[in-house]
C-alpha cells in the first residue's frame, strides 16, 4: 500500500512489506526487490530501492508517465508477493537451516518441493536449476518448528546407526578371532604328523 506521494519536486511512492510477504526474512524482502526489478524496464530498474521493510520508488517530477507505469508494476508485484515461490536462499533464512540440511530434507521428502525453476546467471551463458517452495508450506513449517523436530530426528537416527554399527563390530570380532585361532592351530600342527611312514623307511634300513 502507498504511504505517500509527492509530485512537486520528486515523485515518490512507498510500499511497506508485511510479515505475510517477508516471513520475517530480509533475504525474502530483497528477493522481492529483485523480482520487481526484473519486471521493470531497464531504465527504471534503479528507481526502486529497499529501505528496511519499505520499497521506495523515486523518480524526477518530469518522469510521471514512467513513474506511473513503474508504480503499477510494483503494486502488482507486492499484491502477488505472498504467493510467490520461496527460493533456496530465502527458505534457508526463513527456517534457519543450512544448505546441507536443505538438500538432505529435500532428498528424504520431509521438505516438499513445489517444483523447479531454471535461470540464467547474470552475465553468463550457464543456467542453473533449483527447487522452489510453496510459501504456505514454508509458513506452516516455520509455525510448528519443523526444523527443530527434524534435527532431533536426525540426531536420534545417527545415534541408532552408531549403536547398530557398534553391535555389529561386537558380534563380528569374536567370529574373526575364532577364525584366526583356527588358522593358527592349523599352522602349528606337529611336523611328525605330516611325515607318516618314515618309521617304515627306518625299519627297512633305507635311512641308514
Amino acid at each position: 500500500m502507498a504511504k505517500h506521494e509527492k509530485n512537486d519536486i520528486e515523485l515518490i511512492r512507498t510500499w511497506t512489506l508485511s510479515t505475510a510477504v517477508t516471513m520475517g526474512s530480509s533475504v525474502r524482502a530483497k528477493g522481492l526487490l529483485q523480482e520487481i526489478q526484473a519486471r521493470l524496464p531497464a531504465a527504471s530498474k534503479k528507481t526502486i530501492s529497499l529501505e528496511g521493510l519499505d520499497l521506495v520508488l523515486a523518480m524526477p517530477a518530469d518522469a510521471k508517465p514512467a513513474f506511473n507505469a513503474a508504480a503499477s508494476v510494483v503494486s502488482k508485484a507486492v499484491d502477488e508477493a505472498p504467493a510467490l515461490p520461496v527460493i533456496p536462499r530465502e527458505i534457508q533464512d526463513i527456517l534457519g537451516m543450512k544448505t546441507s540440511e536443505r538438500h538432505r530434507w529435500l532428498a528424504d521428502r520431509r521438505l516438499p518441493s513445489a517444483g523447479t525453476r531454471t535461470v540464467r546467471l547474470a552475465g553468463r551463458a550457464r543456467q542453473i536449476t533449483f527447487h522452489v517452495f510453496d510459501p504456505k508450506v514454508v509458513e506452516d513449517l516455520l509455525d510448528r518448528g519443523a526444523v527443530d523436530e527434524w534435527r532431533v530426528e536426525d540426531a536420534e537416527a545417527k545415534a541408532e546407526k552408531r549403536e547398530k554399527a557398534a553391535y555389529q563390530r561386537k558380534v563380528t570380532q569374536p567370529s574373526k578371532k575364532k577364525k584366526q585361532a583356527k588358522k593358527a592351530d592349523e599352522g602349528t600342527e606337529d611336523p611328525a604328523s605330516t611325515h607318516r611312514g618314515w618309521e617304515d623307511f627306518d625299519l627297512d634300513g633305507l635311512l641308514r
